[in-house]
């Protein structure tokens, strides 16, 4: 690689964290977010980059809601939206819709081990994700081992506002540098181009 090579692999690197350091910025107040983080290596190939999700969890706040659900642990809740697609949130601001089912803010309904979650009167939810009437277990949430589940809690983003406008900063100048050292270089070759062909 030259070094154009070099300081356009720098320029997508830093473009890379300004990107992560916005979106994780325009999520500091969605319920379970988990902040997502730039991790940088050089290769033959020059500065290359990985995006990976933090782990760290989010506070719990009480909201007393009976269809508020808080993971503690790893995991996240499986949601199927209308076209019958699954995807998962940490976000358990859950109410229930006509058919009684558990439904997030986008209608996607909560999924269990059976299907979408419904709970009979009188139904409750444990710690471990099973749904408990009386004394059978009719029902469980999937959670991966020593995952439990709260209800009447819902899980904050773990995004530190500050921390990632100090990011988003770095990044920019990060970016700044590697773009003057592209058209330093850029603007060198094209004078070399220039006297060589006055010589000719």
């Amino acid at each position: 690689m030259d070094g154009l090579d070099w300081a356009a692999s720098a320029m997508n690197a830093a473009r890379r964290r300004l990107e992560t350091a916005a979106e994780n910025l325009a999520n500091a107040s969605t319920g379970g977010f988990r902040k997502r983080a730039v991790r940088g290596f050089l290769t033959a190939l020059g500065a290359q980059t990985n995006v990976v999700a933090g782990e760290t969890q989010g506070a719990l706040r009480r909201t007393g809601g009976a269809a508020d659900l808080a993971l503690l642990g790893p995991g996240a809740f499986r949601v199927r939206d209308s076209s019958g697609r699954i995807e998962t949130t940490r976000d358990g601001a859950f109410s229930r819709d006509g058919a009684g089912r558990l439904v997030d803010v986008r209608g996607r309904a909560l999924m269990s081990e059976r299907g979408p979650l419904c709970f009979p009167a009188g139904a409750r939810l444990n710690v471990d994700g099973a749904v408990v009437d009386g004394s059978r277990v009719i029902d469980r949430l999937p959670m991966p081992r020593g995952t439990t589940v709260r209800v009447g809690f819902l899980e904050a983003s773990n995004v530190d506002a500050t921390s990632e406008m100090v990011d988003l900063i770095a990044a920019q100048r990060s970016f700044e540098t590697a773009e003057r050292v592209f058209a330093a270089i850029d603007g060198t070759r094209q004078k070399s181009s220039d006297d060589v062909g006055r010589l000719r």
